[in-house]
C-alpha cells in the first residue's frame, strides 16, 4: 500500500444508516485485516450553540487525523450528513492531500422515519424527523455526480457496506 492516505467520506439524512454501515465498514476491514480508522464527523462539533462558524469539526478531524497517522493509519471512513457536500474542505484538514470516495447514502422518506422511530426515544424525534426530509433534499440537489448514491431501503448493512467496499479496493 502507498504512503498516501485514503478517505471514504459517507454522507446522508438522519435515519439513512451511515453510522450502522459505518460499524458494518469496520467489522469487514478488521475481518479482512485492513488497517483503518472511522471517525463520527457530527460528534466532533456537537456543541449548543453551534460552533460552525469557527470550523471546530475541521479542526478536531485535523488533530484527530493527526494522531492517527503518527500511528499509520491511512485508510479512513468518516461519517456526517453533509460530508459528501465539503469534500474539499474535510480533505484539507486532512493536511494531506488523500485519495477520496465520497458515498451518499439515501433512502425514502418512510424508511428514514421508521429508523428514526427506533432510535429516536427522546424529544429530538421529530427534530430529527423534519431535519432529515429537508437534508435529504438539500442532498440530492447538490452533491456533484462525482458523489456515489447508493440506496438503503430493504437492503442489509451486510450488502451495503460490501458494495461500498467494492468502491475503495481496500480489501484487497
Amino acid at each position: 500500500m502507498s504512503d498516501r492516505s485514503e478517505v471514504l467520506f459517507l454522507g446522508g439524512r438522519s435515519g439513512v444508516g451511515k453510522s450502522s454501515v459505518a460499524a458494518e465498514l469496520h467489522a469487514q476491514l478488521a475481518a479482512a485485516d485492513v488497517r483503518h480508522c472511522v471517525i463520527e464527523g457530527d460528534n466532533l462539533d456537537l456543541a449548543h450553540p453551534p460552533p460552525w462558524e469557527h470550523r471546530l469539526a475541521e479542526r478536531n478531524l485535523a488533530a484527530m487525523w493527526a494522531n492517527y497517522r503518527a500511528l499509520g493509519y491511512r485508510r479512513l471512513v468518516y461519517t456526517n450528513t453533509v460530508s459528501v457536500r465539503h469534500v474539499d474542505a474535510l480533505t484539507a484538514a486532512m493536511g494531506d492531500d488523500p485519495r477520496v470516495t465520497a458515498v451518499l447514502l439515501t433512502s425514502t422518506d418512510a424508511t428514514a422515519r421508521e429508523r428514526l422511530a427506533r432510535r429516536e426515544i427522546g424529544t429530538a424525534l421529530q427534530r430529527h424527523v423534519e431535519r432529515g426530509d429537508a437534508a435529504a433534499r438539500s442532498l440530492d440537489a447538490s452533491v456533484p455526480a462525482s458523489v456515489h448514491r447508493i440506496p438503503t431501503d430493504g437492503r442489509s448493512v451486510a450488502g451495503i457496506a460490501t458494495e461500498i467496499l467494492a468502491l475503495t479496493a481496500w480489501h484487497r
